[in-house]
C-alpha cells in the first residue's frame, strides 16, 4: 500500500484544474460534506477510475439529467448493488487483463481502478448484503461510504447509520418518542471481519489524512473500504458555514475516531492518535451535538439524560478501539 504517498498541496490545484475528475456545477447544497469527499478521492487518483454509484444523493446532485459533473466513467445503479456491480467492473477488468489488452499495443493502453461509491441507506442497510458478497469474493475495488446519517436523498429517514436521540422523519421527537432509540450499526467492524486488507475512517477536514487513506485503499490488492464522515446541513439543521467545524468536532470528541484496519490490525490516525496520547484534549460531545437542529431536544434540562447517554455510547466505543489499536 501507499506509504510513501504525500499529498502536495502546490500540486494539488494544477492537478485538478487539469484533470478534476468531477466539475463544478453539481447540484449538491451548499455545505455538503459529501461532495467535499468526491473531491477528495479524486485528488487521490493514481490511474483512471471507473465509478459504480448507488441511488443516493451524490448520485442524483452529480447527474441531473440531461447533465452530468463526471469526467470519468460511471454508473448509476440501484440503492442495493453498488458493490456488486463493482464486482462485475473488477471481473471484466480481469478478463482484458488475461486477454493482454493492458499491454499497450491493444485499443486499451491504460488499466484503471474501481471504485463503489454509496451512502448509509446504500451500504448500513440496503446494500450489506451485496458488500458482504463482494468483500467474501476478493474483489480489487475500493468502497466508499459517504455517511450523512439518514436516507437523506428521500427524506431524511433513520437508516442503521443514524446514531442515537437523533431526530429524522421516521423517529420523530415528541412527548412518547425522542429521536432514534438505538446507536448507530458499527459498520466497520462488521466490514473487518472479512478479514480484508484495508479499511480506514476519513473526514474531510482532515484532507492529508484523508488522501493518504484514498490512496492506501486505491492501491490495495483486494477489496478496500473507506468510511467517510458526511455533514448534512438540510439533513442535521445545522449551518452550511459549520461544514468543517463539525467534520473536526466529530473527530475531537471521539463521536467519530480517525483510524486505518490494515490486515485486521488497527492504528490510530491523525488527531486522534493525538488524542489518545493527550485524553485531556478530547472534547465533551454537547460541543458537537449544540450544533445541529437534529440534536436540539436534548439540550432541554429534561433531557439532559440524552446527552449524558451519547457521551456514555461514544466513550464506550472510543474504549474499544484504544483497546484495539496498535499504535497507543
Amino acid at each position: 500500500m501507499a506509504k510513501g504517498f504525500v499529498p502536495n498541496i502546490k500540486q494539488l490545484p494544477k492537478f485538478m484544474k487539469e484533470d478534476p475528475g468531477i466539475l463544478q456545477g453539481h447540484r449538491a447544497c451548499a455545505g455538503c460534506g459529501c461532495a467535499i469527499i468526491l473531491r477528495q478521492i479524486m485528488m487521490a487518483r493514481r490511474k483512471p477510475i471507473v465509478i459504480a454509484n448507488a441511488t443516493g444523493c451524490m448520485e442524483v446532485v452529480t447527474t441531473i439529467f440531461p447533465y452530468t459533473a463526471w469526467r470519468t466513467p460511471w454508473i448509476h445503479v440501484a440503492f442495493e448493488n453498488a458493490a456488486a456491480v463493482a464486482a462485475g467492473i473488477d471481473a471484466g477488468r480481469n478478463k482484458l487483463q488475461r486477454a493482454g489488452r493492458f499491454s499497450g499495443d491493444k485499443d486499451i493502453s491504460v488499466d484503471y481502478d474501481v471504485v463503489a461509491l454509496a451512502g448509509d441507506g446504500g451500504t448500513y442497510d440496503i446494500g450489506l448484503q451485496a458488500l458482504s458478497g463482494a468483500l467474501e469474493r476478493w474483489h480489487n475495488f475500493m468502497y466508499v461510504l459517504y455517511d450523512n446519517e439518514a436516507y437523506m436523498n428521500t427524506g431524511i429517514q433513520r437508516s442503521g447509520g443514524t446514531p442515537f436521540g437523533a431526530w429524522t422523519t421516521t423517529t420523530p421527537v415528541g412527548k412518547k418518542i425522542k429521536g432514534k432509540p438505538l446507536t448507530k450499526k458499527p459498520i466497520v467492524d462488521i466490514v473487518v471481519a472479512h478479514r480484508i486488507p484495508y479499511a480506514a475512517t476519513v473526514s474531510p477536514a482532515y484532507w492529508v489524512d484523508a488522501l493518504k487513506k484514498f490512496r492506501k485503499g486505491f492501491e490495495t490488492e483486494g477489496p478496500a473500504f473507506i468510511h467517510a464522515y458526511g455533514v448534512c446541513p438540510r439533513g442535521w439543521r445545522t449551518d452550511t458555514k459549520d461544514t468543517i467545524k463539525l467534520s473536526k468536532l466529530a473527530v475531537e470528541t471521539c463521536f467519530f475516531p480517525l483510524y486505518e484496519v490494515i490486515n485486521s490490525e488497527w492504528y490510530l490516525t491523525g488527531p486522534s492518535l493525538t488524542i489518545a496520547k493527550n485524553p485531556d484534549r478530547k472534547k465533551p460531545v454537547e460541543e458537537y451535538l449544540k450544533l445541529q437542529g437534529r440534536f436540539r431536544h436534548m439540550m432541554l434540562p429534561e433531557n439532559k439524560w440524552m446527552v449524558e447517554k451519547f457521551q456514555e455510547l461514544v466513550d464506550e466505543n472510543w474504549e474499544i478501539i484504544l483497546k484495539r489499536a496498535k499504535n497507543v
